[in-house]
């Protein structure tokens, strides 16, 4: 005799899936049955003038007209201030054979590199030293470096 191709896993996977039928379609039937159960006016959400949402329509007296030319879009433009372009620092480190080294700036801690090819006068380690800034191709570099 031929042994039956179905298996216990097999069953239990017939019945799962006979169970969520019989589950669809009662909450089918339920839906016929009841159809207000939820409204397009359950689902409505509002926004508070404080930007909280809540279920109550806004208030029309606290409304207010605002035009549309009114309305800034982006970043607002800052007013150009006069910045000193000389900083003041002190020179970090310095290599003579290579010809670079690195000033910390005063003020704000932050170091810059600079050249041999940007200094007016020879500068070693530890010199107090005057620059002003530019953009180089990895970074901001410091320029016209003079001792002070």
């Amino acid at each position: 005799m031929g042994r039956s191709q179905e298996t216990f896993s097999k069953k239990e996977k017939e019945k799962k899936k006979a169970k969520k039928r019989q589950e669809k379609m009662a909450k089918r039937e339920e839906r016929k049955a009841n159809p207000n159960k939820s409204s397009f006016d359950d689902m409505i959400a509002y926004v508070d003038e404080f930007g909280n949402p809540t279920d109550t329509p806004p208030d029309e007296s606290k409304k207010e007209d605002i035009k549309a030319e009114d309305i800034d879009i982006g970043i607002p433009k800052k007013e150009h201030e006069e910045v000193d372009p000389i900083r003041k620092g002190k020179v970090d480190f310095f290599n003579h054979d290579k010809g670079f080294g690195f000033i910390r700036e005063n003020d704000t801690n932050e170091k810059y590199f600079v050249h041999v090819s940007s200094t007016t006068e020879e500068i070693n380690e530890n010199d107090k030293v005057s620059f002003e800034i530019e953009k180089g191709p990895r970074g901001l570099n410091a320029v016209r470096v003079n001792k002070i």
